[in-house]
């Protein structure tokens, strides 16, 4: 047995077996990478969002523990945030390449810069014969890995998987060398190195995931910052500018977001019948790629917050202050989280109205909270009702339990039909006669509202609707003939053009 400090490792049986009775060796042992290469994700990311992401107030502990280097940093999330090994995203091909080499009579082992408590537990997963992992005082990582996999196995007496950079050097003392889709630099490096070198490229679509990933589809939401200059008849060319600018401010926020919040769920998305096929959870998009990409996009929708005025970039900014904190923290208050959720939305009808320097009218904020409530409860209910349905335990990143399920139901009606009373009130204002030619005709809009909310609560009591209602609105053909209904009838009782 070789050993050096906590990390230890059995000699292969098969070169003990050769040392000692000069009989041939069935092959090298193969090692494999952890982070991007068996894993299609980074381990000290993930934990790290899932360590801070639980207790917000943790990040200065991190803080002063990364002062003493990245061993310490990663010994101190590992400790307190354990990983489910059974979830995560596993390369199928290197399992694969695992399981031929096990077939071959040769030993595999796991060799990652990542804390030995997860490197244990992934190698006892997948049945290696041992690993190699940086304990709570040392970062086993590129040379200081080379070293030690020489130390156990001799130069070239092994063959190497990885896929970045930091690999190199592990690589140029390997006797076979297999790189996971790496990047262009490291695929011309790792030629130079060795020329039959092997390649297993991706097979996802990555394009479509990040689409995915920036949910492009939900950008939709972001069209409420055009009711204030529908409901207020600014339709010059400067509203409509405006307008357009806020809607992509917002959309990229919102997208940057999106990114933050499943870097912080990936371990609870994992766990969800269909979150779990989101890019981050489920690996198909790197998740270093991400924090970046997010980066920026939070940049550019502030930039574009900026151009359109100071009033609507400090708007924006609350947007942003608001859902980061429900990312971190709201999200497991219970009935908060609806709020937040509610107050978000109507955040962005404010944004508009902002953005074309109009008032914000008492009675659209009023419905818009009313309504938006309802739709966040609602789908807070398919939410539960889909982990009711799979047996699955109550989620431990929200409030809620599955017993909860006929009273979300009950708020959601009341909340819903409470929009459409306040929809009929303000029917009669002052405001609605001062902009509409017929506004009797606005009343046939509340059967419509009322259609539309029971049809939704109704669906979901069904299992027909997704887990947003928003977005399944945007699919469904029923919604968009009640929507087409609604614009004919503002437009008619707006009167002559």
């Amino acid at each position: 047995m070789l050993s050096k400090g906590s990390l230890q490792i059995e000699v292969p049986a098969t070169l003990t077996k050769a040392m000692g009775q000069g009989e041939p060796v069935i092959g090298p042992p193969l090692v494999v990478d952890l982070d991007g290469t068996l894993l299609r994700s980074d381990l000290l990311v993930e934990s790290a969002f899932a360590h801070v992401g639980a207790r917000p107030s943790r990040l200065p502990v991190l803080l002063r523990a990364l002062l003493r280097g990245k061993a310490a940093l990663k010994a101190a999330i590992a400790r307190e945030t354990p990983i489910d090994e059974t979830s995560l995203p596993y390369d199928e091909r290197v399992l694969e390449l695992i399981h031929d080499a096990r077939a071959q009579g040769r030993e595999v082992y796991i060799a990652s810069a990542s804390n030995e408590r997860y490197v244990a537990a992934v190698a006892g997963h997948v049945g290696a014969d041992g690993w190699f992992a940086s304990s709570d005082s040392e970062n086993l990582s590129s040379h200081a890995k080379t070293r030690r996999l020489v130390e156990a196995f001799g130069e070239g007496g092994f063959d190497y998987v990885g896929d970045d950079r930091a690999d190199l050097p592990v690589w140029a003392t390997a006797r076979e060398c297999i790189a996971v889709h790496p990047s262009a630099g490291v695929r011309r490096a790792l030629t130079a190195i060795n020329a039959d070198a092997r390649f297993i490229e991706p097979r996802t679509h990555r394009g479509r995931a990040w689409f995915k990933l920036l949910r492009v589809h939900q950008w939709a939401k972001n069209a409420l910052v055009f009711v204030p200059m529908v409901t207020s008849h600014n339709f010059d060319l400067g509203s409509v500018v405006a307008s357009v600018a806020a809607f992509f401010a917002f959309s990229f926020a919102a997208s940057a977001i999106y990114i933050l919040n499943d870097l912080v769920d990936i371990d609870a998305d994992r766990k969800h019948p269909s979150k779990r096929r989101r890019p981050l959870a489920a690996g198909t998009v790197p998740i270093l790629t991400s924090i970046p990409v997010a980066a920026g996009l939070m940049g550019a929708g502030i930039a574009v917050a900026l151009a359109i005025g100071p009033l609507f970039a400090a708007t924006l900014l609350t947007y942003l202050a608001l859902t980061t904190a429900y990312t971190f923290f709201l999200k497991r208050k219970l009935l908060v989280d609806i709020v937040t959720l509610a107050a978000l939305y109507t955040i962005r009808i404010i944004g508009g109205a902002v953005a074309i320097d109009v008032p914000v009218s008492e009675w659209l904020l009023g419905f818009s909270l009313f309504i938006f409530t309802s739709l966040a409860l609602i789908k807070r209910y398919v939410e539960m009702a889909a982990r009711l349905d799979a047996s699955l335990p109550d989620p431990n990143n929200r409030n809620y339990r599955k017993a909860d399920l006929d009273i979300v139901a009950a708020l959601a009606a009341a909340t819903g039909y409470n929009a459409v009373t306040f929809f009929a009130i303000y029917i009669s204002s002052d405001h609605v006669r001062a902009i509409y030619a017929y506004p009797q005709l606005l009343w046939l809009v509340c059967p419509v509202l009322i259609y539309w909310l029971g049809r939704a609560l109704l669906m979901a009591h069904r299992r027909d609707l997704d887990d947003d209602p928003i977005v399944f609105a945007i699919r469904d053909r029923n919604s968009h003939l009640a929507l087409l209904i609604i614009g004919a009838i503002l437009l008619v009782a707006t009167g002559p053009l």
